[in-house]
């Protein structure tokens, strides 16, 4: 009988557990993510619709904007996730690859930018501590580490380019190459 009541008890426990995560959730970052999609849509309001797509129309023309610059100043000016939903304004082949890059942006930017990614600034800081044992500074490792995720973060979205157009054909699927603007 005392392992029945043990287990009826680890088995609320579990919904215990999860009913005051989700409640953590409700206090802390669903109402940060809210108050950055208001934000957000709010910038986007007074810059006009119209301007945001053209920028988007530049970016998806070269590479290097598409995968380094704009990430990069996503995940700076709007941190993790909310980085991610400026692929909203890119054509359906090109939204894999966009997430593939500023997904990273908002790890690899940490050590430098910790309010991108706030959650997992404690790896940096684990790789920090070492360095910091040696009596060095943190400085020029989270520049390395930016720069190193810069170069790696555009790779991980061209490369992306590539598997896309290939899962495309071997799907017999094609994916919209035009920026679909939302009135």
């Amino acid at each position: 009988m005392d392992y029945i009541v043990k287990f009826a008890e680890g088995f609320m426990g579990l919904f215990n557990t999860g009913a005051e995560t989700f409640v953590s959730w409700v206090s802390g970052i669903v109402p940060q993510v809210l108050l950055l999609l208001i934000a957000m849509n709010t910038l986007i309001n007074l810059i006009g619709q119209k301007r945001i797509y053209s920028f988007a129309k530049i970016c998806t023309k070269n590479p290097i904007l598409r995968y380094m610059i704009l990430p990069f100043v996503s995940a700076f000016m709007l941190g993790n996730p909310m980085a991610l939903s400026m692929g909203k304004f890119m054509p359906e082949r090109l939204k894999p690859s966009y997430y593939a890059s500023a997904s990273y942006f908002c790890h690899t930017s940490s050590g430098i930018f910790p309010h991108i990614n706030p959650g997992e600034i404690f790896i940096f800081l684990g790789i920090a501590k070492g360095v910091e044992t040696l009596g060095l500074s943190t400085t020029p490792l989270a520049l390395r580490y930016l720069l190193v995720g810069l170069v790696c973060n555009f790779l991980s979205g061209w490369v992306t380019d590539f598997t896309t157009k290939y899962v495309m054909k071997q799907q017999g699927i094609e994916l919209s190459n035009e920026i679909k603007a939302v009135e």
